[in-house]
């Protein structure tokens, strides 16, 4: 089992890596760690953030594809209907874009600090973008 310590703003979570389920997903993300983006609240998918990532291409295709992820399952969106984007969700949520529902690969799950998740959602709705850098666990 693979962990992450991921940094949002200032909350700190371990994430575990869902290799089994999205090995190609979790084997390109690997490659670019660390990584480091800006957290932003999301416009249409309810109790979420999102790193966007615009015409970023990880090279994999979906795996296992969901659009109703719980809180702290990360999904990685490739891109097609809209931008390829990372969803983090922080409370309930179906994952959309102003066409409609998208799917993506939960490749990430929240494993240790979950309880901050409404505090980071409430942050980034009312601070705004937050710096957030996924890396190795120490």
């Amino acid at each position: 089992m693979t962990l992450l310590h991921v940094v949002a703003g200032p909350h700190v979570f371990r994430a575990r890596l869902e290799e089994a389920a999205a090995p190609k997903t979790c084997a390109a993300f690997l490659k670019f760690l660390p990584y480091r983006q800006k957290l932003i609240h999301a416009r249409w998918s309810g109790e979420a953030c999102w790193v966007p990532l615009g015409d970023f291409k990880l090279g994999v295709e979906a795996e296992h594809p969901i659009s109703k992820p719980a809180p702290g399952q990360l999904l990685f969106y490739p891109g097609g209907i809209s931008e390829t984007e990372i969803l983090f969700p922080y409370g309930e949520s179906v994952f959309a874009c102003k066409d409609g529902v998208l799917e993506g690969t939960p490749f990430l799950t929240i494993v240790d600090g979950a309880a901050q998740l409404p505090s980071l959602g409430k942050l980034v709705l009312w601070r705004g973008a937050q710096d957030i850098v996924f890396q190795a666990a120490p």
